[in-house]
């Protein structure tokens, strides 16, 4: 026997428990459970565990109220755009301010009406990063960034809020449309897609990425729906998201999604359905969206147009210009780390969906409109193949290439496992399947055991301590698996992953998340220099980090200084009293740089290998 078989008895079938005495408390344990076991109870139990555990994968150890803020923000990005946030939230409000109005008019007096418009306009439009326009990226991110600072203030973990909440939504909405289009495989679908890799990594980051991602997946469900229903209700779906995606990333969001929907289309000669998808009020709505903001940066700056829509998309797709540049296979690589631990079920998935799209070709003359079950006809794999490969293929051929760039292709890959799964209760999982995917969520265990003593202490080559530890994590988790799903079903196998995963989230968040901080954000050495020269204003940094200069400008609210960049001047060295933050290795350097002035060191910050100096002012 070589697959795994799932046999379970149906409810109805089930022998019926022996019936209790008529009375109050027996009725009401009978209409309790028959809730539990109706259509209705089911689908309350199922909101209830994908609410619970997207909660727990998507907020654990990001805010305060649930595991802690953890870790500060990290990399170049995430201080960026969190700084232009709060500097356009500023804006914003001394506008407001200034009119004495809010975005909603007090009445609707022209002149009311005049000062909210002011209020909205104010701030909003031109992001600016350190008083200057900043044309890289579309509005979309910062202006929920904006919302949140509003209501929770201005913190790392509120500007990582808008990816959360994005992330939220798709999580949500594709399991509902899942619910009403793939029953079955819905449940399975959602959890996988909230607990691969690149899901909880980029919904735990304040970047575009996200922002892109989710709204361009529930508009592409969307349009499925309309695809199979013939409603034009699920085409809003479409123009709505997608002119939200447009709104964080630009023209590449309209671009992949004509692209799918012309190949989709194209294979299976239905162009008439390319044409119906131009439904006029969506384009009315995508444009009513869209426009009024690239309109208004586009007047405000001339400059708009060369920087974002020639350098940073054009150019950044055709050349290495931005120092992105890696192979042409680079894609597959991070596609399979972004869909662990549940890789080994994608690529089985993807390779069956393949197999049932070519299969589907071969009857096209005898199409049959899909209902949600498996068969000759259903276009689903179909479309979910093209939109997972897509993206991959697509910016394969990019000059510079990051990660984020493919986030669109894991939900349809986790929709596409969660169907799998789903369907191989029936016809049974290959043995050799099951082991694989508990082998590698067991390896992913041990690597992430493991990851403190690379990313924290710097060892290539563990403590044996931590290597056996890390062995056993790996080699338990792999028993897990399969112990539950040999003895229980194919059906668990969605939970009995989860707990492995959980339980790594726990150690590097609540257990280790302190260390990660030290390590990698600017944060804690932010704290440590306004503890030790609260009266100095000034910072100024020689030869640090990219990720820690923007850092320190967030987590300090100002600009830095800079001594040089890539050895040459660039601001100079201040005259008055500041805080200079130098690598320890080029501490020597400091007789060239400040001859003829007095300096003082104030602490060794030696996580990140660092020296934080006063610099007096010149005499």
């Amino acid at each position: 026997m070589t697959k795994l078989i799932e046999t379970v008895q149906p409810a109805a079938l089930a022998p019926e428990s022996p019936s209790p005495e008529p009375g109050y408390a027996s009725s009401v344990w009978g209409s309790l459970r028959d809730f539990v076991f109706s259509r209705w109870g089911r689908g309350l139990w199922e909101v209830v565990v994908l609410l619970l555990v997207s909660s727990f994968f998507l907020l654990w150890g990001l805010v305060p109220y649930i595991g802690g803020d953890k870790l500060g923000l990290v990399g170049a990005d995430e201080p960026r755009y969190a700084q232009i946030a709060r500097e356009m939230l500023a804006a914003h409000s001394e506008d407001c301010h200034e009119v004495h109005a809010k975005v909603t008019p007090h009445s609707l007096r022209p002149g009311d009406v005049e000062a909210s418009y002011h209020c909205l306009m104010g701030g909003t439009v031109t992001p600016i990063l350190y008083g200057k326009p900043w044309l890289e990226k579309p509005a979309l991110y910062y202006w929920r960034a904006m919302g949140f600072f509003k209501e929770f203030g201005v913190s790392d973990w509120s500007a990582r809020l808008p990816s959360t909440s994005a992330t939220f939504a798709l999580i949500i909405l594709s399991f509902l449309h899942l619910r009403r289009f793939r029953p079955g495989g819905h449940l399975d679908a959602a959890l996988i897609m909230v607990s691969c890799a690149a899901i909880v990594a980029f919904a735990r980051g304040a970047s575009t990425d996200m922002q892109l991602a989710a709204p361009f997946c529930i508009g592409m469900l969307g349009w499925y729906g309309w695809y199979e229903t013939g409603k034009k209700f699920w085409l809003f779906d479409l123009y709505f998201f997608g002119a939200a995606a447009t709104l964080a990333k630009g023209p590449v969001a309209p671009f992949m999604i004509l692209g799918i929907l012309l190949l989709f289309c194209g294979l299976r000669r239905e162009w008439s359905a390319l044409r119906r998808t131009i439904w006029w009020p969506g384009v009315t709505l995508y444009l009513a969206m869209v426009l009024p903001w690239y309109i208004a940066v586009q007047r405000r700056n001339p400059t708009f147009y060369r920087e974002f829509f020639l350098e940073h998309n054009l150019e950044r797709f055709a050349t290495n210009k931005f120092q992105h540049h890696q192979p042409i296979y680079y894609y597959v690589v991070v596609l399979i780390l972004g869909l662990m631990p549940w890789t080994a079920l994608a690529i089985r998935a993807l390779v069956d969906a393949i197999q049932v799209s070519i299969a589907e070709w071969k009857v096209r003359n005898d199409a049959q409109r899909y209902v949600g079950h498996h068969r000759a006809g259903d276009a689903f794999p179909e479309f979910l193949v093209l939109w997972a490969l897509f993206p991959v293929v697509f910016f394969s051929f990019s000059g510079s290439k990051l990660p984020g760039y493919i986030l669109p292709s894991i939900p349809p890959l986790a929709i596409l496992t969660g169907d799998y799964i789903f369907r191989v209760r029936r016809v049974g999982m290959p043995y050799w399947l099951l082991y694989l995917h508990a082998v590698l969520t067991g390896f992913l265990t041990f690597v992430l055991l493991l990851c403190p003593q690379y990313m924290v202490y710097q060892k290539i080559v563990p403590s044996p301590k931590w290597f056996v530890i890390a062995a056993v994590g790996g080699v338990l988790a792999t028993l897990l698996i399969v112990g539950v799903v040999l003895r229980y079903g194919i059906r668990r196998i969605r939970f009995v992953t989860l707990v492995p995963l959980a339980g790594l989230l726990f150690f590097l968040m609540t257990m280790n998340g302190h260390l990660l901080d030290l390590n990698y954000s600017a944060r804690p050495l932010a704290r440590e220099i306004a503890q030790a020269a609260p009266d100095v204003s000034t910072v100024a940094v020689y030869d640090v980090r990219r990720d820690l200069d923007y850092g320190l400008a967030f987590y300090r609210n100002q600009n830095v200084v800079h001594y040089t960049s890539d050895g040459k001047e660039i601001d100079g060295i201040p005259e008055q009293e500041h805080v200079l933050v130098i690598p320890t290795r080029d501490a020597d350097e400091l007789e060239v740089w400040l001859h003829g002035r007095v300096y003082q060191q104030l602490f060794l910050y030696e996580t990140q290998g660092l020296s934080v100096y006063r610099v007096y002012p010149k005499s």
